[in-house]
């Protein structure tokens, strides 16, 4: 029941290449830039994973978190909902230049289509999209006089998610703005790795407190001042750090 990892190159050891891989956050917001720049790391020595499909709300800022881990060559795809945000230089130079694919969906869809897959639901209707190049080639029917589009859930190989506390069970609390996407992702992987800002004993966090519960996390790695990403770009950081 111990699901503690001692370290991060550890915790992102088992990702494969050509892994669906759902990564947490709502633009810097609970992303977990660690075990990202690990999974950097583990690339640059070793040559895997490559080929992965990436999901995550945006497609990263700058040159690092998600950003870095496009910049390295490491996505096929990125399955998102703003591709273009704050910075999102290194994606745009990619796209444009055919080296990535881009699956965009709405942003309430693909929260729903996260958290489908969690729950077991292989499809379900929404009217958004509807008339729209998003819903081309999609099935649509009508309720109540109204067309619904069809989407498919979506599952992944492996969620990358940073919380607040977790204890050596695996269940979970976030912090503010950084439950975003991440309890959902953690219901839909197959291995749920969280960063946590601090590890607690079991019964450290109460029960009525837990908000993803450790029967969808299957490994916790302390990591106790995680980097934020807008502070990073601010600073005009680079992962892994450019050297002249």
């Amino acid at each position: 029941m111990d699901k503690r990892i001692a370290t991060l190159a550890e915790a992102v050891a088992g990702i494969e290449d050509g892994a669906v891989v759902m990564i947490g956050g709502f633009g810097g917001s609970g992303a977990p830039i660690e075990l990202i720049h690990a999974l950097i790391d583990r690339f640059i020595a070793t040559g895997s994973p490559k080929n992965l499909t990436v999901v995550n709300n945006n497609a990263g800022n700058g040159h690092v978190g998600l950003a870095a881990l496009i910049e390295q060559g490491m996505v096929a795809k990125l399955i998102c909902s703003f591709p273009r945000s704050a910075d999102p230089k290194v994606f745009t130079e990619l796209y444009l230049a055919g080296r990535i694919a881009l699956e965009l969906v709405p942003q309430g869809t693909l929260a729903e289509r996260i958290r489908a897959g969690g729950a077991g639901i292989p499809a379900f209707y929404t009217p958004t999209s509807y008339g729209t190049d998003l819903a081309r080639g999609k099935p649509v029917e009508e309720f109540d006089g109204r067309p619904y589009v069809r989407e498919r859930w979506l599952k992944a190989d492996v969620a990358l998610i940073k919380a607040e506390l977790g204890d050596h069970h695996g269940n979970l609390t976030f912090r503010m703005a950084a439950r975003n996407f991440n309890p959902l992702m953690a219901m839909a992987a197959a291995r749920t790795i969280a960063q946590v800002s601090r590890a607690v004993a079991p019964g450290g966090i109460a029960p009525e407190e837990v908000i993803t519960p450790g029967i969808f996390v299957q490994g916790i790695v302390e990591v106790p001042a995680p980097a934020q990403e807008e502070a990073l770009n601010r600073a005009d950081a680079h992962y892994p750090e450019v050297t002249e």
